[in-house]
């Protein structure tokens, strides 16, 4: 199971780059975009009436999301405590959910994929599965926990590391105006 949980961790990961990539994308490149400008593809969704909460990027919105599972993960690892696993259940459930919805309005509504979003949406699918998955086997009690100083320098570290990789990424998309 602690391999499963790690994947957890991993995927969890993977959809953060996806979401950081694209709440950067929100407050660093849109703003540059012209106003009366015809977007193809993936900006026509990112910058589509259903890509915010309000003012809130729904991308700034899944990345708090997998923080939120990268650091549950990463406790639930070192803990192998019920309560985490009964409570990432229902939230990994509704954010399956959520990116159903969402890839209904990227294909169906808007007319155009994104990428990073069904990288994110893969992502969240991924996680629901193994904390089926995990559920179906009994739960993950019965593995033996990690120590803090396993998982938590591990954690921590490639999550930086993925960040400062997902701020690169800005530099070599081909953004409009970017010149890429």
């Amino acid at each position: 199971m602690n391999r499963l949980i790690i994947g957890f961790i991993v995927v969890a990961m993977l959809g953060w780059v996806a979401s950081a990539i694209l709440t950067a994308v929100h407050f660093w490149a849109i703003p540059l975009i012209p106003a009366d400008a015809n977007l193809p593809g993936s900006m026509k969704v990112i910058t589509s009436q259903w890509a915010y909460i309000g003012p809130i990027p729904l991308a700034t919105v899944g990345a708090v999301y997998y923080i939120v599972m990268i650091a549950m993960g990463a406790l639930w690892l070192q803990t192998k405590n019920e309560t985490i696993e009964r409570l990432l259940l229902p939230v990994t459930g509704f954010g399956f959910l959520a990116s159903l919805g969402f890839v209904y309005l990227q294909i169906g509504v808007i007319g155009a994929i994104c990428p990073f979003c069904m990288m994110s949406a893969a992502a969240t699918t991924v996680l629901f599965g193994i904390e089926l998955y995990i559920k179906y086997r009994g739960g993950a009690a019965s593995t033996p926990s990690l120590e803090s100083t396993k998982v938590w320098p591990a954690v921590f570290a490639t999550t930086m590391l993925l960040t400062i990789f997902a701020m690169w990424t800005l530099t070599v998309l081909p953004l409009p105006g970017s010149g890429a």
